[in-house]
This record gives C-alpha cells, sequence and structure tokens, in this order.
C-alpha cells in the first residue's frame, strides 16, 4: 500500500466521514511546501501518456483471435476443423481449415491495420513537444513525460497538453481565452481566468520562485465541474487561500486563441484528464440486418443437425442387415468390432455433421464485412455531399451500419445550427413597449435614408429616453464578449473595414456577439475590459467606464445570466438577461405585460428572445452579495448547489427593462428534406433546449408542422391547470377518437382524410412522464406507454427545453417501444453526443459548434440537407444490396450441400462425399464469391435520381421487408428446388451409363463433377438474372468468374499433381466434356433450375407488381430516362377519396402485393416543349387485371386514386 493510500485512510477514519472528501493534494513545481505549514505526502499519479489503441505488438495474436471466436459462426468452424483432425472424416480438414483460415485472416488484417492507425495517431499527440519550467528556465519535453504538478508554458494557438490551472497569462488582466470545439463542440472563444494571486508571475523566473499547493477532487469526466482551492504560501504564517473552479481549468484538447502565452500547472494527465474520461466506449451498434442473419444461422444450424441426425438414424437401419454391415470387400477390423455402438454412432454423427457443415456460410460473414468497408467509400466519394464552403465531405466513422440508414423510422433532430444555421442577427429591441428594428418599417415599406436602429412606433419621453440608454447599456455590460483589435482572428480577416483595422468581437455564445454587435449600430459601443473595467462608448462618443466586480455565469437550470458592475459615479448595478421563464418571475415592476406580448409575438415568428432587467443595489447590499458568493465559492462539497443557492437570493426584485430578438435563419433546404423524409414514411421529431414558441415557429418554417395541424400541448402550462394523468387521457382520447386503435405509422401526415396532429412537450413534463415510480392507470398501462401511444398517432413532435440527457432519454424510450423501429439522431452540437451515441444510427453535422457531434457519430455530413440522399440514395442502395447478399450466400450453399445430403441414401449413409475436396474449399472463396460482392456493391435496382424525386420508395424497403421470414422461406425453398434439379436430373440422365462415345461408363467423380457444374452455372446465371445495373465490372467478374471454374478444372483435372497422394480427379473433367449428353444435360439441368423463378416474377410484375417493380418497368420502356420526368404528385397533393380510407392503410404497407387499387406512376414529360401526362401501368401485358386500366394514380402518397 501506497503513502497516498494511508493518507486517504488516515484522513477518513480519524477526521470522520462526514467530512472526508475524495481530494488530491498538488504541490506546484513538484516544491515542498514551506517547513511547519502542512505535511510532504507525494502522491503517485500516472504519467501524460494517451492509450486509445486496443491491442498491443505482444497481445494481439491472442487477443485478437479470443475475439474472432467469440463470434459463433467462427467458434463452430474451429469445432468442425478440430473434428475433423482427431476423427476419420469424409473430407480433408482442408476444406473447413483453409475457408477459416481466410476469414480469420482477413478480419485480422482490417482489424490490426484500424489498430495501427489508432497507435499513430498515439504516437503523434504523446511525442509532440511541450515547454516545462524547471529551475526557471524551460525546458523542452515530450507529452508522455509531463508530470502533475509541473508547470507549462503554453503558446499562442498550440493545444494544452492536459489538464491545467491557469496561473498567470500575458495578458494584464489575467484572462486568456480559448476554444473547446475538440471537446465540447462550441468553436466560439471562451475567456478564462488566472488565479488573482498569482497573475502577475510573468516570467519564468518568477514563476518558478512561487510555492503553492491546489487541493482538488479526483478526476470526474464532468467537462463544466470544477471544484478546488489553491494555498499560497508568501512571507506569512498562513497561507492565501483562493477558490478554484471551472473558470480556473484549461482543458486537454482545447487551444489557447488570441493570447501570447500562459503559465499553468498540470493537475490531471493521461488518462485522467476530464477529456480522456470522456472517451465514451461506443456500444457496439447491431443492425437490423445483422440480427437476421443469426437468426438464419440458428435456423440453418437446426437443419444441419437434422440432417446429420437423420443420416445417422438411417445408416445404422441400413447396416442391421450383416450384409451391408460388413460386406465381403470391406471387412471391419477387430477394433472397429469392439467399440460400443453408442461410440460408433457418435463418431458417425459427428462425420455427418463435417460432411454437411458447408450449408453454414462461413465466408458471408467476410464477403458482409468487406461489403460494408468498401460500400462506404460510396458516400465519401459522393460530390453531391461535398461543402464547397467547409471544402469538406461526409466522414464515415463506422461501415457496420451502412444498411441502417435504409431502414429508419424515426428521425430525431438538434434544431440551433441543424436545423438552422446557428448565425445570430439582432431583429428587434423592445424597451418598455417601444420596438426597434434594423431599418425603419412603414407599411411594410422601409423608409429610405434609414440607418441603423430605428423606432417604429412613438418616441418615448425623457423618462423613457432614461429607461432605453440603461436598456442599451445593461446588453453592453451583461455578457461575457471578449474584443478583438488585430486584423486577423484564427488566421482568418476579418473586422476590417475600408482598409483599416477596427474592434471584433469573440464570444463563447454567438447570441451575445449579435446582442453586442447590434448596441454598436444603435450607438453603444463595447471597447475592452481593461484593469476589471468595461469601457464603452456612447452615443455623444464619450467613454464610460464601468467597474467590472461580479460576474454570475450563465447555466443551463438558471438560463440567465448577470453582472454586478459599478460606475464611475459610485453607483451599483446587477444587470440581468435570460430567458423570459426565468426572468419574469424575478421581475417586481416595469412595462411587463406589453414586454411579455413583444416577447411572444417574436417567439411565433421564429426568432429567439431574452429579457433585460437590473436593480440598484446599495453598499451595503453589494458587500452582502460578495460575503455569500464567496461563501459558495470557497466551498470544496457541493459548491455548485451552495453557488446555486447564492444566485438565487441575489437575483430578485428586478425591474425589467426591455426585451431582444434575435433571428437565427433555416438552413438550405431544410424544409424540403422534412418534407421527403415525411414522404419516406419517417416520423421526424425535434429536441432542442430553447423555448415552446421559437422552436414551434422554426417547426412550421421547416414543414415539420403543417397550417392544418392540431397541435396538442403537453407542457408545465397545461399541467399546472389540470393533473398530468388528466391531460395524458384528454390527449389520448384526442388522437384515438377518429383513429380507433390504428396508429399513424404507415401515414405521416400524408392523407388529407386524416387529422393531421403535432405533438408539443416540453423538458419539465417529460421527466414526470418518464418518472418510474407511476401508479398504474385503471386500463392497465402507464403514463410512458399512453405518451407512447400519443405520439404514435402524431405525424410530428417537438420537444423543447430538452436537456442533453433528456434527448437521449427519448431516443431510448422509442428505441425500447414494443415495435422497436430504428432510430436516427442527428445534431450538430456537444449536447447532442448523447442522444447520437443512443439512437440506432448518429450522424454529425460539422458545424459552428465544433467537431464533437461529428467525431461520436457513426456518419458526420456538412449540410442537413445531405441527410435526404443519404437515405433515400446510399440507404435504400445499402439495404438492397446486403439483404440480396444475405439471402442469396444461403441459397447458394443449400443449393451446394443438399444434394450431398441425397447423395447418401444412394452410397449406403457411407458418409462418401459428392464433390471433390478442391471443390468443397474454393466453392464460396473462389467460385461464387466475387461475383456477388461486386453486386452487392455496384448494384442499383432503381435509377439514383428516381430515388430523390420519389421519398416514397423507401416505404418498399422498410421494417426490413426485404429479409422477413416469408422472403427467407421462398430462397430456401427454391434453393432445394435447384438442388433436387441438379442432383436427381443428373441422377436420371446417368441411368444409361455408357455415356460417352467409346461406351465408358461413368463414375461417382463424373457423377459429382456434372452436379457441381451445374450448380455453379446456376447460382451464378442465378444472380445474373438478378442484375439490374450492368457494367463491364459486372460482365467480366460474372463470366470471368465461369470461365476461372472452367480453366480451373481443367487444370485440376489435366494434371498429375505430385503434391496429392491421389488423382481421382484426373482426366474426369474432360472426359464429362468429351460427352455430348453431358453437355445437353448441364443446359437443360440450368434452364430447369431457373425456370420456376423466372416465372414466378414475370407473374408477380404482370399481376401484382410492387411499386418499385412498376418503376423499373417504365424506366426499362423508356431506355433508362425516367429520370428525367416529374411526378405530377409533387406539383400536386391527390385528394383521398373517403372509401379509400381503409384501402390507404393496406397501400403503404410494404411488398403487399394483393392491393386492391396498387398505385401507378402519373408523370409530367416534355416532347418537343409540350408537357405530356402517361401513365405508367403494367408493361408486360400476360394477365391484365381490368381493375388496373383507369384513371392514373398519384405515386407520392401510394393508394388514392387520382382521376387527371
Amino acid at each position: 500500500m501506497d503513502l497516498s493510500s494511508i493518507r486517504k485512510l488516515i484522513t477518513r477514519y480519524c477526521t470522520g466521514e462526514e467530512s472526508w472528501v475524495d481530494s488530491r493534494t498538488v504541490y506546484i513545481g513538484q516544491k515542498e511546501p514551506p517547513p511547519g505549514t502542512e505535511a510532504y505526502i507525494p502522491q503517485r499519479f500516472p504519467d501524460n501518456r494517451i492509450v486509445s489503441s486496443k491491442y498491443t505488438f505482444w497481445n494481439f495474436i491472442p487477443k485478437n483471435l479470443f475475439e474472432q471466436f467469440r463470434r459463433i459462426a467462427n467458434f463452430y468452424f474451429l469445432i468442425i476443423f478440430l473434428v475433423q483432425l482427431i476423427i476419420d472424416t469424409p473430407t480433408s480438414p482442408t476444406t473447413s481449415g483453409l475457408p477459416l483460415f481466410f476469414v480469420i485472416t482477413v478480419t485480422a488484417i482490417k482489424q490490426g491495420y484500424e489498430d495501427w492507425i489508432r497507435h499513430k495517431a498515439d504516437n503523434a499527440i504523446n511525442q509532440c513537444p511541450v515547454h516545462i519550467i524547471q529551475h526557471g528556465k524551460v525546458v523542452r519535453k515530450q507529452s508522455q513525460k509531463l508530470r502533475v504538478g509541473d508547470i507549462v508554458q503554453v503558446k499562442e494557438n498550440e493545444t494544452f497538453p492536459c489538464d491545467l490551472i491557469l496561473l498567470s497569462t500575458s495578458r494584464e488582466d489575467g484572462t486568456c481565452f480559448v476554444t473547446t470545439a475538440s471537446l465540447d463542440g462550441e468553436s466560439s472563444h471562451k475567456t478564462y481566468y488566472a488565479v488573482q494571486d498569482t497573475k502577475a508571475f510573468n516570467t519564468a523566473e518568477e514563476v518558478d520562485t512561487l510555492h503553492a499547493t491546489i487541493e482538488c477532487e479526483q478526476p470526474q469526466p464532468d467537462l463544466y465541474k470544477f471544484v478546488g482551492r489553491i494555498n499560497i504560501y508568501l512571507d506569512r504564517d498562513e497561507p492565501i487561500v483562493r477558490p478554484l473552479g471551472s473558470e480556473n481549468l484549461l482543458l486537454r484538447g482545447a487551444t489557447l486563441k488570441n493570447t501570447e502565452y500562459i503559465h499553468a500547472v498540470a493537475i490531471y494527465t493521461g488518462m485522467e484528464t476530464k477529456m480522456a474520461l470522456n472517451y465514451q466506449s461506443k456500444s457496439q451498434k447491431r443492425s437490423a440486418v445483422e440480427k437476421s442473419m443469426n437468426a438464419y444461422l440458428i435456423v440453418y444450424l437446426c437443419i444441419l443437425i437434422s440432417k446429420a441426425l437423420i443420416n445417422t438414424v438411417l445408416k445404422y437401419a441400413w447396416q442391421a442387415n450383416p450384409n451391408r454391415d460388413e460386406p465381403w470387400y470391406n471387412q471391419k477390423t477387430e477394433t472397429e468390432r469392439q467399440r460400443h455402438v453408442l461410440i460408433r454412432a457418435f463418431t458417425d454423427f459427428l462425420a455427418f455433421m463435417v460432411l454437411f457443415n458447408y450449408i453454414i456460410p462461413v465466408s458471408m460473414y467476410v464477403t458482409v464485412e468487406m461489403q460494408k468497408f468498401l460500400g462506404s467509400y460510396f458516400i465519401l466519394w459522393d460530390d453531391d455531399m461535398f461543402d464547397e464552403e467547409l471544402g469538406e465531405g461526409p466522414l464515415v466513422n463506422t461501415s457496420d451500419l451502412n444498411e441502417e440508414l435504409g431502414q429508419v423510422e424515426y428521425v430525431f433532430t438538434d434544431k440551433t445550427g441543424t436545423l438552422t444555421e446557428n448565425n445570430m442577427e439582432l431583429r428587434e429591441c423592445c424597451v418598455d413597449g417601444h420596438v426597434y428594428v434594423p431599418h425603419a418599417i412603414c407599411n411594410g415599406q422601409i423608409l429610405p435614408g434609414a440607418t441603423g436602429m430605428d423606432m417604429i412606433d412613438s418616441s418615448p419621453g425623457v423618462d423613457g429616453k432614461e429607461r432605453e440608454e440603461l436598456f442599451f447599456r445593461a446588453l453592453c455590460l451583461c455578457h461575457t464578449v471578449q474584443v478583438k483589435e488585430e486584423e486577423t482572428v484564427d488566421g482568418i480577416k476579418r473586422g476590417i473595414h475600408q482598409g483599416k483595422s477596427t474592434s471584433f468581437y469573440i464570444s463563447s455564445s454567438p447570441d451575445e456577439v449579435a446582442l453586442v454587435e447590434g448596441m454598436k449600430r444603435l450607438g453603444f459601443t463595447y471597447l475592452r475590459l481593461k484593469d476589471s473595467h468595461m469601457e464603452i462608448l456612447n452615443r455623444e462618443d464619450e467613454m464610460e467606464r464601468f467597474e467590472l466586480l461580479e460576474v454570475l455565469n450563465f447555466d443551463s437550470v438558471r438560463r440567465r445570466m448577470s453582472v454586478i458592475v459599478r460606475s464611475s459615479s459610485g453607483d451599483y448595478y446587477l444587470f440581468c438577461k435570460g430567458a423570459d421563464s426565468s426572468v419574469f418571475p424575478r421581475v417586481v415592476s416595469g412595462k411587463v405585460e406589453q414586454v411579455r406580448a413583444r416577447v411572444e409575438h417574436n417567439a411565433v415568428e421564429g426568432l429567439r428572445t431574452l429579457c433585460v432587467a437590473y436593480k440598484k443595489l446599495t453598499h451595503e447590499e453589494y458587500e452582502e452579495t460578495c460575503h455569500l458568493l464567496n461563501r459558495a465559492k470557497l466551498a470544496l462539497q457541493d459548491r455548485d448547489k451552495k453557488l446555486a443557492e447564492a444566485y438565487d437570493v441575489i437575483e430578485k426584485d428586478f425591474i425589467l427593462l426591455g426585451a431582444t430578438a434575435v433571428e437565427d435563419r433555416l438552413q438550405d433546404k431544410a424544409a424540403d428534406t422534412i418534407e421527403s423524409l415525411h414522404k419516406a414514411g419517417m416520423k421526424v421529431w425535434v429536441l432542442t433546449g430553447d423555448k415552446m414558441e421559437t422552436a414551434a415557429a422554426t417547426c412550421y418554417a421547416s414543414k415539420l408542422f403543417h397550417r392544418n395541424t392540431q397541435i396538442l400541448e403537453l407542457t408545465t402550462k397545461r399541467t399546472e391547470e389540470q393533473s398530468l394523468h388528466d391531460v395524458l387521457f384528454d390527449l389520448s382520447r384526442t388522437v384515438l377518437r377518429q383513429h380507433g386503435s390504428m396508429t399513424r405509422d404507415t401515414f405521416s401526415g400524408l392523407s388529407g382524410d386524416y387529422q393531421d396532429y403535432g405533438l408539443i412537450i416540453d423538458g419539465a413534463t417529460l421527466s414526470a412522464v418518464l418518472k418510474p415510480t407511476q401508479e398504474v392507470t385503471s386500463n392497465g398501462g402507464n403514463y410512458k406507454e399512453i405518451f407512447l401511444e400519443i405520439c404514435r398517432n402524431c405525424s410530428a413532435v417537438l420537444c423543447c427545453r430538452m436537456a442533453p440527457l433528456q434527448k437521449a432519454q427519448i431516443v431510448k424510450m422509442i428505441k425500447a417501444s414494443k415495435e422497436r423501429p430504428i432510430t436516427l439522431a442527428i445534431g450538430d452540437g456537444a449536447n447532442d453526443v448523447s442522444m447520437i451515441l443512443e439512437a440506432h444510427v448518429g450522424i454529425g453535422i460539422m458545424g459552428k459548434e465544433g467537431r464533437q457531434a461529428a467525431r461520436n457519430s457513426d456518419y458526420a455530413i456538412t449540410k442537413f440537407k445531405h441527410l435526404k440522399k443519404m437515405l433515400l440514395v446510399h440507404g435504400h442502395y445499402y439495404y438492397i444490396r446486403i439483404a440480396e447478399l444475405v439471402q442469396y450466400f444461403f441459397y447458394k450453399n443449400v443449393c451446394f450441400i443438399f444434394p450431398q445430403f441425397l447423395y447418401q441414401f444412394f452410397c449406403g449413409f457411407s458418409q462418401q462425399p459428392l464433390y471433390d475436396t478442391a471443390y468443397l474449399t474454393l466453392y464460396n472463396i473462389s467460385f461464387t464469391s466475387l461475383p456477388i460482392l461486386l453486386y452487392s456493391l455496384m448494384e442499383q435496382h432503381i435509377n439514383m435520381d428516381i430515388l430523390k424525386r420519389d421519398p416514397t420508395l423507401y416505404r418498399d424497403i422498410a421494417k426490413n421487408s426485404l429479409l422477413r421470414w416469408p422472403t427467407f422461406i421462398y430462397w430456401t425453398f427454391l434453393g432445394v428446388f435447384d438442388a433436387v434439379v441438379f442432383f436427381f436430373g443428373a441422377f436420371f440422365l446417368f441411368d444409361n451409363t455408357t455415356f460417352t462415345s467409346n461406351g465408358q461408363m461413368f463414375g461417382n467423380w463424373t457423377f459429382g463433377t456434372l452436379v457441381f457444374t451445374v450448380l455453379v452455372f446456376t447460382v451464378t446465371l442465378k444472380l445474373a438474372l438478378d442484375t439490374h445495373y450492368w457494367t463491364w465490372i459486372n460482365h467480366f467478374v460474372i463470366w470471368g468468374s465461369l470461365l476461372f471454374y472452367v480453366i480451373f478444372s481443367l487444370l485440376w483435372g489435366g494434371i498429375i499433381w505430385p503434391f496429392l497422394n491421389y488423382q481421382r480427379m484426373y482426366y474426369v473433367f474432360m472426359q464429362m466434356l468429351s460427352s455430348g449428353p453431358a453437355w445437353l444435360s448441364i443446359i437443360l439441368l440450368i434452364i430447369v433450375s431457373l425456370l420456376p423463378d423466372v416465372v414466378k416474377k414475370v407473374l408477380c410484375r404482370a399481376l401484382w407488381p410492387t411499386t418499385t417493380e412498376r418503376i423499373q418497368n417504365a424506366d426499362k420502356l423508356y431506355k433508362g430516362h425516367l429520370s428525367e420526368f416529374t411526378p405530377l404528385s409533387s406539383l400536386h397533393a391527390p385528394p383521398v377519396r373517403k372509401h379509400d380510407r381503409h384501402g390507404n392503410e393496406n397501400q403503404n404497407r410494404t411488398h403487399r402485393r394483393s392491393d386492391s387499387s396498387p398505385p401507378k406512376k402519373l408523370m409530367c414529360t416534355y416532347w418537343g416543349g409540350r408537357p405530356d401526362y402517361c401513365t405508367f401501368s403494367s408493361f408486360l401485358r400476360i394477365g391484365e387485371n381490368p381493375r388496373f386500366s383507369g384513371p392514373a394514380y398519384a405515386y407520392s402518397t401510394p393508394g388514392p386514386e387520382t382521376s387527371v
């Protein structure tokens, strides 16, 4: 046990549990404190090495093998391989060992490469130089050698190497500016403060003379919380004690800006830094396709065991006759006769398992991994998703979820910076009911010559003028904005006017910059903060100075901030600005109603509103306030709670001055994207921290809510009037009155015959709904279930006043609902990370709030509008491709192994293989692997432009429709049918065994080779028939694979290979090809095998075509130019007939071929400059159904009939 542990135990048990704090003591500069002050007990802390890699050189092989064999399929094939080594089995161990080795090797190389990249990144960070002050000199060291207590010098634009406490800066006021974009996603500048008593230590020599210790909490991951205190030993007996908070803590990964240099002491290093503690090990996300694959694997494993069991039983039934058990040519040895029958039966069971084990497609996993990895590059290479302004394109952080992009049912989006641009501009001020706008407006016209901020109503009186100037001063003083006076900010020339360098504002909040710039246009210019004095320039160009005494920082709970300043005349003012809900209750006078009315009006217009208030303080009140704040700041325990209590006491009895309105514009094509997602059958929820009215206005602007949407409110205001129980049941009755128990999952607000509902809920009410300690209601459900039922029947939901954790709770709640829908979360800030990690698919936007959301996401895009193509095009393609890949793999393995099963009935269940060892080994590795891999990368069943134009096509693949059990059973039975045709077709053709012209008979290897040849050609041609998008690569791979099989067979059987101890395939393939009947049987069996699937597809396309098939038919008719057409339904929403109401639901369901009125595509084309409307119905006229003739069907809302 080390000294630190002993110290902790002594402190804990000698001082009492209630006063014990799990803290650490840091000795600045590794110096002992002066004698007699406190005991020097050095503690052991980790070095500054960062480790994000998973493997080392020594543990890679064992650790990687252990992880790979945790996968059921790999472990299963390992067991089969060991069984082949241990007992006498009908096939060589190579047949299982080689594919397994191939899969394990490819996966290990991929994972090793990814980890090598992580090692390189770690080394780059750990070996970067840092400057440390030792013995009064600046010494250069590697970052990994930094220790807790070292004093570090950091220069402008350098990144902090660990978590530091700021001691001094190059600025006289002891402040520095920092960007924390890599940590919390906020790219704007934040201000940090040096300890008041150490800010004068500016040189390395001066800093080295400092004697001090820091007591602080042990490392914890909260970026915004830090509690500590510094003891500074000067020439006096007692040390000076100062509080330390988050405003003194510089976090690893943040960057120093607009400050020449700083000196700071390391307190948390390496994996104990807050950044490292926030390395959230992302929970392994598994796609719906992967879950289907595992379910199918279990089914095939059961089939395998059944086959082996049946054959074992039948073998012993067959061998009940002694003549069959021991024929004269194959007598048993004495050892074999003495073995117990159960042991022999078990051995035979294992041998049959080995013989049939190829029904489990081990190579499918490596093919799927390669498909996902290579397929992800199509997103990276998409020029449409490249942003010229940022100079960046999309990012793929994980390729495991590509196909999940085609299965999304719920989209959860942030508002600010995601739907909007996060580019703030002051639109209006309201002072005592008088409104100011950027330009004077009269009857909707801008008055000529209007400059700056002008009033649109009557001018205030003398008193009003004073209040107006006080309001503008409040906005100039109540902020944390810093002034940058150089020409460049972060290397970009800004703030230059007429060739001259002017001041430029930087802040952690873009709202604050917008307000201060608005005041500048009005005539009140904030100049700088100098020597704790804020300087402003009034309208008369006179400089006013206010001493900044205290800053009560903004936090998301209070939703306001305050400053205490002293004017040059000695008056004390407390200015406060914040959300209306947090300011109005604390106001005792002022024109509250007029301001409240204006705030509500602006909120409805979608503007971000803030209220401004103030109160004057006497000297005694100020002293009492200082005492309250200092006592709270020095607390090591519950500091945040005590500060909140102090703020609550201080911030009250305000006089209301007015309000501001800031505009945050919608992003380009945000409304179009949301509308397309709705048409695609997705439900869009907006989760934001903004106030309800502002968020609701944004939702209307972005077409989340429509003008005919009936808004349902589940807010604190309503639950104060009624109990939560009553409100929930009222809303439930409202939405279910018309729908009955039917949900709106398939409507998404598209059907005009249904009342469109939109729900608005706030954070406080959501907390009450999600409380676990709820009594069960009379109808058997709790609040959460009722809330979910309401949400299901709403086309859109807005959640406002949300904390980051609540966003994740909502996503988790929807994920866990009984339908188990696939969810997607998209956001741009650090406050969105929790929901991005929680959702099935997380998408980050590389926006103005930094890159943390993008780094923690599965995919990253530059603009919200790119989500449309990512889901409707890339997601659609990914799902179609991998669904075909999975079904095809199981199909071709059934075709492969079922003839082997049938063969046992004709060889006395002797475990004789039907195929040669080389064919068994290479079937999945070489002969049939490349065509399906290329298909899964290149296939485009519908033109890309059509998928973008017609979002409703996304519904055809919803709810994992292509991997449902009926589809899986169809593919399995198709495989069984083909296998029966291969085997019995060849068997009956072999009835006359003299197949060759010279009268020579075919043997069992020729029979097996004939079956295998038909098998390879059939499964490859089946894939060719399923291919819609042909390129030269497809032709090369498909026909090349068949050619490779023929050439390999000719070489394998045409040469006597010296390394083989048998030559059973010698001249077999050539002999088979020399027979005319063999050629005829191969061609005939291939045609018979493929015919049922072709007939089924032709009939289904003609009689019951799906929406996708109808589009494919039309595209073929117009030779690939369908993408030039414009859907008429996108121009006019079709009316819905009442008698079609129930039919509409059926038609929206995926792959419902039996619909009574399948939709047709009504298109507007331009031939020779004149529009021509044509209807695409079934172009294959076999069995034309008279129901399909008649008026055209609108396509964007499947089902309803529209006459033209």
